[in-house]
């Protein structure tokens, strides 16, 4: 039995893609940036203050501290992603 198409839904590809657009749109990315530059830099501060001070970092260390920024970069994207996404659904449906 093969499952007939929903008309109303778009398909995988066209979903990803305009995921993609909404998520490298200027204004999603200029707050992506900010929010992991203010997360990120307090997040390393707590997590690697010590061994930022004492001078022990390893290349561990950094790619976790690259970790720790790269995170919240991704939940803000997906945040205004979706965000951006219901306030078009909403738009659509007035």
């Amino acid at each position: 039995m093969t499952k007939t198409p929903d008309p109303e839904r778009p398909s995988f590809i066209a979903s990803a893609t305009d995921w993609l657009r909404l998520a490298t749109h200027p204004a999603t990315v200029r707050r992506a940036l900010m929010t992991a530059l203010i997360v990120g830099t307090l997040l390393i501060a707590i997590n690697h203050g010590h061994a930022i001070l004492t001078g022990t970092l390893t290349r561990v260390r950094w790619l976790q501290m690259s970790l720790t920024v790269l995170v919240p970069y991704v939940v803000s994207t997906t945040s205004s992603v979706s965000t951006r996404r219901e306030l078009a659904n909403a738009a659509r449906a007035t």
